[in-house]
């Protein structure tokens, strides 16, 4: 299971929300081997002013909540995505990307009605 919640300023990033979406996707599909229709994405809005931080405009901050189970290297290769695709995709510099990679166990997650160590995934989570 992957959660993605992207903050953002609403002036520099709503009318780009799909791109945005397409762009952090295409990375974990890539990295991480989910599938293309598991996309669990929310925009986090934040009016001028409300998102504080010496950087540009365009910054966006990219928290990624997972089961644990990810190698190391599997997590590099979604940082490296993240800073070679998306980021120049969308036209960002690196210091205008922050991603925060979070994982806690299965039983930490209720999904459909149980908890997610008893879910039966369609993809492996141990990439």
């Amino acid at each position: 299971m992957v959660q993605v919640k992207v903050y953002g300023n609403r002036s520099a990033w709503r009318s780009r929300r799909d791109e945005l979406s397409d762009a952090v996707h295409a990375a974990l599909v890539g990295a991480w081997r989910i599938p293309e229709d598991k996309r669990f994405h929310r925009f986090c809005w934040l009016d001028d002013g409300d998102l504080v931080a010496p950087r540009s405009d365009a910054y966006l901050i990219v928290e990624i909540d997972c089961f644990e189970g990810r190698t190391r290297e599997a997590k590099r290769e979604l940082i490296r995505a993240m800073y070679d695709d998306v980021a120049p995709g969308l036209g960002l510099a690196a210091d205008d990307l922050e991603l925060v990679i979070r994982e806690s166990p299965r039983e930490n997650w209720g999904i459909r009605g149980m908890s997610g160590d008893e879910l039966k995934l369609g993809y492996r989570v141990e990439v």
